[in-house]
């Protein structure tokens, strides 16, 4: 596989979806705990949600991440920049983003799909890690372009040509 210095268009459109709707989902899941225990239960009350949205946008991230993974897979990416803690932290922070984005859909669908109450008290902690996460990486990237200028950012705005 040839070494990049930047992303593909549809990766850079696939990272910024999945950013999207992450964060979407994770603002719109107030009244999922009263949505799930009525549908386990059967029953109907007031929601202040419609919860398929929240559902079907977690089955669109999961589906993305997986496009998104395989296509990273196959076609590759830059290399994570930076040396010695910098470094280290870069690659295992990727690895744990992506670790939640396939973990946070499964778990709410185990609980939804499948009625497993105990995925979601999960689903929803690592809902919580995952915006923290995004927030750091996001952070990061602003590092690196304001004060390292490294040109890192440009990689997600702009695609290799």
């Amino acid at each position: 596989m040839a070494r990049r210095t930047g992303y593909s268009g549809i990766q850079i459109l696939l990272h910024w979806a999945v950013a999207v709707l992450v964060v979407f989902n994770w603002f719109y899941s107030e009244g999922m705990g009263r949505a799930v225990d009525n549908r386990l239960d059967g029953s109907t009350g007031p929601l202040e949600l419609n919860p398929q949205i929240h559902v079907w946008v977690g089955v669109a991230v999961l589906v993305l991440v997986v496009v998104r993974f395989g296509l990273r897979k196959a076609r590759g990416g830059p290399d994570v920049p930076g040396q010695g803690l910098l470094h280290v932290a870069g690659v295992w922070g990727h690895r744990l983003l992506y670790v939640l984005l396939f973990a946070v859909p499964l778990l709410g669908m185990a609980m939804w799909f499948a009625g497993i109450d105990a995925a979601g008290d999960i689903h929803k902690l690592c809902a919580d890690a995952l915006l923290i996460l995004a927030g750091a990486h996001a952070a990061m990237g602003l590092f690196h372009h304001y004060v390292l200028k490294d040109g890192l950012m440009a990689r997600m705005m702009r695609p290799e040509s």
